[in-house]
């Protein structure tokens, strides 16, 4: 085992397991410039390889289960992870190997988020990854970040509005996670202010209780919205991986994305829907030249 000197240098270690996108701006490519971005160190497992765009999704391919365990296996024997964020597992054997895997590895700080359709509409998971992840996956998770759409799949039911959050939150945590964060993003695009519902269990003088807190912030005018969801829970991985607390990563999170929306309004990045800009504090974007 390599000797660390008196000067080494430790950041935070945060492993992301998901879906390759060859558009670069969900999946592990957005992982991977969030956590750099926010100043850790990434490690990637990728479950599936897509062909994809701003347009959409055209393939998928998943990864032999072999080696989807060859990677969790070599990454966290050797450089180990302070955090895992979880996104797309394309099906129930992927899903029961991961946790198998993280079970084997003794990783407890687990963010999943059930990535299950694409901003685009296409299917990245049916029926049967949405209950294998409930079975196999949520007990073990430290937070779950569905959006309303992933909520109304995972629990059978529609979910319309901010005063549904509070009761699907609810029944997501009876199935087993510390945390759920309900994200209001797909609500009517006419509401100018977005809702996110958060509700987890602590333990205060030695009895467990449920705390929530609601999350008010503004919509960002922009069709620049691939990768939100994902960039969301890296960004709440890697603040959790750096010693914050649940609320306070959660609200840091939901700032940093908010600010990559705004950065990103005005970037031309295919025909479809674009990314938000993920390094904004490094690169800042520039506005159109009649708006300067």
């Amino acid at each position: 085992m390599k000797t660390l000197l008196p000067t080494s240098v430790q950041i935070p270690k945060v492993l992301t397991i998901a879906g390759s996108d060859s558009g670069g701006g969900a999946g592990i490519q957005a992982d991977l410039k969030v956590i750099t971005s926010l100043g850790a160190y990434g490690l990637s497992v990728i479950t599936a390889i897509t062909a994809q765009n701003t347009l959409g999704v055209t393939a998928i391919q998943d990864i032999d289960l072999q080696i989807i365990e060859a990677q969790i296996d070599a990454v966290l024997s050797d450089i180990g992870a302070d955090s895992v964020k979880i996104g797309m597992l394309a099906s129930p054997e992927i899903v029961q190997l991961v946790a198998k895997s993280l079970r084997k590895h003794g990783v407890t700080r687990i963010i999943l988020d059930p990535v299950l359709r694409a901003t685009s509409g296409a299917s990245l998971g049916g029926d049967d990854t949405a209950q294998a992840m409930i079975s196999e996956l949520f007990p073990m998770a430290s937070l779950v970040t569905p959006n309303l759409e992933e909520a109304s799949l995972l629990l059978g039911r529609d979910i319309y509005q901010v005063d549904d959050f509070k009761s699907a939150a609810d029944e997501l945590l009876a199935l087993g996670p510390q945390a759920v964060l309900i994200k209001g993003g797909h609500l009517d695009a006419k509401h100018d202010e977005l809702t996110d519902f958060l509700m987890w269990r602590s333990i205060e003088d030695g009895l467990e209780i449920t705390q929530s807190k609601e999350f008010k912030h503004r919509r960002i005018d922009t069709e620049n919205t691939h990768g939100t969801g994902c960039s969301l829970s890296a960004a709440i991985a890697t603040y959790l991986a750096d010693g914050h607390d649940l609320a306070h990563s959660v609200a840091k999170a939901i700032a940093y994305v908010e600010a990559g929306l705004e950065a990103g309004r005005y970037l031309s990045i295919g025909e479809g829907s674009g990314p938000l800009w993920p390094m904004f504090e490094f690169y800042p974007t520039s506005l159109p030249q009649e708006d300067r």
